[in-house]
């Protein structure tokens, strides 16, 4: 386990979050690093939110695209006390509907 890993992990358990919360913003992370190949704390504000569209717009699920917004988001306001801006971090209430198709 990295330093970091266990670093957040410690931050989870001392602001109550469950374990299965817990579970889900390790993935966020993880999948955050997987997709720059290196340590999460690396990626600018940019990149950070250029993975989060780049989650919605493959088209994943609100209830996958919370956890993870949710998951960076405590990584670096809470274990690496980096507040990113407002736009590093968008959020979104749900996919837009696609325009009704007139077939008449």
């Amino acid at each position: 386990m990295t330093p970091l890993r266990a670093r957040m992990i410690e931050d989870m358990v001392s602001a109550g979050l469950a374990q299965s919360t817990q579970t889900l913003y390790i993935r966020a992370v993880y999948g955050l690093a997987a997709c720059y190949r290196r340590s999460p704390e690396e990626p600018s504000e940019a990149e950070v939110r250029n993975y989060l569209l780049g989650l919605r717009e493959r088209g994943v699920a609100l209830g996958t695209f919370r956890p993870y917004h949710g998951g960076i988001k405590f990584l670096y306001s809470h274990t690496l006390d980096r507040h990113p801006s407002t736009s590093a971090c968008p959020r979104f209430s749900r996919m837009p509907r696609p325009a009704p198709s007139s077939a008449m």
